[in-house]
This record gives structure tokens, sequence and C-alpha cells, in this order.
């Protein structure tokens, strides 16, 4: 599939636009940036960083660590996003995990009620890294569905997840109707987060991701019903023609410049040109100059092979190609001997996005995206699509953090940023009878970095939200928790009644949140 939609597409190239292209000189330049040489053993990790660091979670293997906007928040904040992480008791977790959410339909059938149980399972070993400590939980949301109509009633069941993409493989939902599991398609929502300054409110920004960081947030998001709405609506269609510009056999003297880089120079006007991004690691500009540069692929450092520049609207026109020492294209530190094949052609920025997708899909290694699923490469093409119709260069209201079309930094977030992800699979309920719905997964936990010094840190917090998003009618809820001998509860609202290891509580229909924070006990 991979190789013959390549095929196609490399199928449109027009022989008379394939340029070998030589390095030339040019005449200096001022320079707004330039990135330093010493970065170049780095750079093949630095962008993935955006993302946050896989696998790794209060000081253990198996947690989750999400890019986050308040990372620096300290325990028992009152104000601000975050200040409460949760909670309502004062407790301001670094990490929010998102609460657990309750099950909806498509549909808002007359007759049909809901009862609901939420189990948490506190035992070691619940997530799939086994860790030999309790951390998180194995969740059991299970649900009678009840008709009390003359009429079979069925109905496509939603069960949101608080997660994303990279996480999926770790949630490891499950679905069962009846006692029998059952395939559920999976839908996206988009980016759940916001923007945030990285200056300060002097100087007001929208570079860093702003990810939700309290149950409050989940509520605004949800509560309207238009995510979920736009979480079963189509991606965009991005069929705008772009001039597409793609390098490749790359040659340099990396003998004598380890670092050596190649660097694209041009002009535009910003007013009629945008320009996106994939492979590339510098940019210089001043007025309608632009410079792009990247270190010339030897085979050994980590970076994509791939590299390109998406031209949207007016074409950039004559360029020129120069080699350099190393990533800060320093004016006399010009070399010879750096080259490359440039390949201009006119296509759709569609196929564009699906090139860079691809690209960094392999550069990644991640193997949260397949063709079996459940996060496809057309949702994971289609969420970046969206990333970028929302919040990127061609978006009505682009934010600073990708104003400069790097698509290496949209790419990789929309793998790891927070969204809250759909189930979908139908439900029969018989006249006057029941179904039973059950979705199992493993939870992390809401928590603060060990190294953070936080007075939380040893803690773990859990959010429950009764009937947020929901269409259901609920006659009844309550929530239990086993396995508790390996932590102790240190606080929560569910009023929770310990019997031998268990412990079991009927909720109040009427409160929204519902919440729990525990301390694992030394194995």
């Amino acid at each position: 599939m991979r190789a013959e939609r390549l095929f196609r597409v490399l199928g449109l190239v027009d022989p008379d636009l394939v340029e070998e292209a030589e390095a030339v000189r040019r005449n200096p330049w001022k320079r707004w940036a330039a990135m330093a040489a010493c970065l170049v053993l780095v750079m093949g990790l630095g962008w993935l960083a955006a993302g946050g660091f896989p696998g790794y979670g209060s000081g253990m293997s198996g947690g989750s660590s999400r890019p986050s906007g308040n990372d620096s928040a300290s325990p028992g904040a009152s104000s601000g996003s975050g200040a409460d992480a949760g909670v309502d008791a004062g407790i301001a977790f670094q990490t929010y995990a998102g609460p657990v959410l309750p099950l909806t339909t498509a549909e808002d059938p007359a007759g049909l009620t809901a009862e609901r149980t939420v189990t948490w399972d506190l035992a070691p070993g619940t997530n799939r890294y086994g860790e030999t400590r309790q951390w998180g939980a194995a969740v059991t949301d299970a649900y009678i569905l009840r008709n009390s109509t003359a009429e079979d009633i069925t109905v496509t069941a939603l069960y949101p997840l608080a997660g994303s993409f990279d996480s999926l493989s770790e949630i490891h939902p499950a679905v069962t109707v009846d006692g029998s599991e059952v395939r559920a398609a999976l839908y996206a929502g988009p980016y759940s987060g916001g923007f945030q300054s990285a200056i300060g409110s002097e100087e007001p920004d929208t570079l860093n991701l702003d990810s939700p960081n309290s149950w409050r947030d989940y509520k605004a998001l949800l509560e309207s019903g238009d995510y979920l709405e736009q979480a079963l609506g189509d991606y965009p269609v991005l069929d705008m023609p772009v001039t597409l510009y793609a390098f490749s056999d790359y040659a340099a003297p990396h003998d004598a410049y380890p670092a050596a880089t190649q660097a694209v120079s041009f002009t535009i006007d910003p007013e009629k040109t945008t320009v996106l991004t994939y492979g590339i690691n510098g940019l210089d500009s001043d007025g309608n100059f632009r410079r792009y540069s990247y270190f010339v692929p030897d085979g050994i450092r980590r970076e994509p092979e791939q590299k390109l520049l998406v031209v949207l609207g007016e074409d950039i026109g004559p360029y020129t190609l120069q080699g350099y020492q190393n990533g800060g294209c320093g004016q006399g530190e010009e070399i010879d001997g750096v080259s490359c094949a440039v390949t201009r052609r006119k296509t759709t920025l569609a196929e564009a996005l699906d090139l860079a997708c691809r690209a960094c899909l392999e550069w990644s290694g991640t193997d949260c995206v397949s063709e079996a699923g459940p996060v496809t490469f057309e949702m994971y093409r289609g969420a970046a699509a969206e990333l970028l119709s929302q919040y990127g260069p061609i978006s009505d209201t682009p934010m600073d953090r990708y104003s400069d079309g790097r698509l290496d930094d949209l790419l990789p977030e929309t793998l790891y940023q927070d969204r809250v992800l759909y189930l979908s699979f139908p439900v029969t309920v018989p006249a006057g009878g029941s179904a039973e719905v059950s979705c199992a997964f493993w939870q992390a936990p809401s928590y603060s970095h060990p190294c953070s010094g936080a007075e939380n840190a040893d803690l773990q917090g859990f959010d429950l939200m009764t009937r947020l998003g929901s269409s259901l009618e609920f006659t009844r809820q309550s929530a239990a928790l086993v396995n508790t001998e390996n932590a102790e509860l240190t606080e929560e609202n569910f009023g929770f009644l310990w019997e031998e290891g268990r412990a079991f509580a009927e909720l109040d229909l009427e409160q929204e949140h519902y919440y729990l924070i525990i301390r694992p006990k030394e194995s």
C-alpha cells in the first residue's frame, strides 16, 4: 500500500523539474537566527521530546508523560489552570491523567435507562509493564442498560477515554456486550488542550501547550457536545494546491565536517506565500528573505532522510544552495562538496502531508499507528490535518507554536497530545429487557514528579465524572475499589466503606465529580 502510493506520487513528477544542484556561494546576509553546531549530535532526539518521553512516570516505567504547560505547578495551588488538578481539596498534581468518563450514545432514545458501577483494581502489575509496585489502576466501567418499551432499542454506544494516540497501547481498552467481547471502532477528538505563554503575561504568546489540568477543563471541553460532534465528523480536506520541493541524494565531506549543513535561500512575499517544512533544522529570516537549513544526512545521525519544503500560494521562484561547516551557517563558514537533488512538482497539501506523515512515522519508530488499527494511518494523517487547520499557519487563528510551519513539531505532537478517544459499538436492548456493557482499561494516575520535590510526589489521584457528556438517563451509580491492601486511601469524596480489602460506595447522581487519592504501600 505504502509503496504503491509512493509510486503514484513519483509518477507525477515532470522530468524537466528535477534539478541536480551543486553547492554555490551567495552574498552575505543578516542572520536573525542560527542553530549552534554543538547541537548536531542531539538534533535527532530534540523534537521527539516535545511530545514527552514515553514510558516515564512517577519514577517508574508504566507512567505516561504528556506535554503540559503546568509541569511546574506546586502542591496546594489555588488559582490558574490546573490549580486543583482534578480534585476539590487543594492538591495539585503536576501531570493530570484525566477522569473516567461515562458511556453515552449517538442517539437519545426514550425508554432507555442505565445503571453504572465503576471499579478500580489497585493490584500491582495491572499495566502492560507489570510493575512490582502499585502504579495506576485497572478500571472496569460496567453498565446495565434497561429498556422499558415494548420494542427492541438499538443504539450506537460511545465510550470516551481521556488519552492520546500513543497511550492507547498502554490503556488497552476492551469492550464486552452481554459477556462477549466486541470490536469497537475508534473515533478521535481533536487536541483537548490549549496554548499558553512561554514568556509570561508581560509579553503573551502561544508557544507552549496547555494540556487539560483538571476535571473542570474536561467539563468545559465536553459539556456542549461540540467536541463529540467534531470527533465523529470528517477530517479537513486539504485539497489546496502547493508546490513541493523534495531533497534527496545528499553528499557532503562528513569526514572533515561531521555537522555539514545544506542551506536553501530565497525571497518570498509573506502576504502571498506560506512555507511548511519537514526535516528542516534551521530557519533564518530577514524581511522577505528566508534561509532554511538542515544537517546533511550521514547515515549515522538520527534524523529524517525526507526533507521537504511545501509552498502554499505564490511559488518561491529562484533559490540558491550553499554548504556550511555546521548548523550555525555563519558567514565565512561556507564549504564546497555539499550537494543534493531537488525535485519540484505541483501537488496538493493533502499529498504533501501524506509524505511528511509517513516520514515522521518511519523516523520516530512508533508502533501506535498501523493499518490494523486501532489508530490507522488515515486517522493519524486526518488528526494532523485537523491540528494544522485549527492551529497551524493555514488557520485563521494560528498559534505561535506552529507559526514557522515546522511539521517536525506538529506531526509528532499529533501522536502525544491529549485528546478524548471514543470507542463506538452497537448495542441492542430487547423490549422490556436489559443489556450489560462493560468497558475495561488501564488508567494512569495523576501524579507529581518525584524529582520535583513536591510534597504530593508519593500520591496518585483518580477522578470520576458521573454524567458529563452522556445522553443516558442514569437511575443508579456506584463505585468500588479492590485489592486495596496495596495502597493507603489518603483522601476521597466517595464515602467508601472498607470491608475485607474492598471498598464500596453508592454515588449521588446530582454530584458531577468524584475523586480519590492514594499512597502506594512499599512492596
